[in-house]
């Protein structure tokens, strides 16, 4: 059973920082590319960042210079931290992991971390 969990939301006053986590298990998770999605409400979900197996990184161009994403194998966990947090930055923070085999695709989701950015 693939599981992943988020953690690390929360009430932010605008220009600080938080780190989120993502906890994997169920799957190898140094096979698989990882990435950080957000969704205001009446939006739909966007890209945030994603880090690939290689460890290759993108960024949304909005969090560019703001945000790291990053991955420690060792712990099946992928990090996304927050810097100079603004109020449009507020939203659910999912985590998705991917993997491409052959003709199949898997995608898993987390169940979100809420992130609010306000004084």
């Amino acid at each position: 059973q693939v599981q992943l969990v988020e953690s690390g939301g929360g009430l932010v006053q605008p220009g600080g920082s938080l780190r989120l986590s993502c906890a994997a298990s169920g799957i190898i998770f140094s096979n698989n590319d990882m990435g950080w999605y957000r969704q205001a409400p009446g939006s739909q979900r966007d890209l945030v960042a994603t880090i690939t197996s290689g460890g290759r990184t993108n960024y949304e161009d909005s969090v560019k210079g703001r945000f790291t994403i990053s991955r420690d194998n060792a712990k099946s966990t992928v990090y996304l931290q927050m810097n100079s947090l603004k109020s449009e930055d507020t939203a659910v923070y999912y985590c998705k992991a991917d993997r491409t085999a052959g003709l199949w695709h898997y995608v898993y989701w987390g169940q979100g971390t809420q992130v609010t950015v306000s004084s």
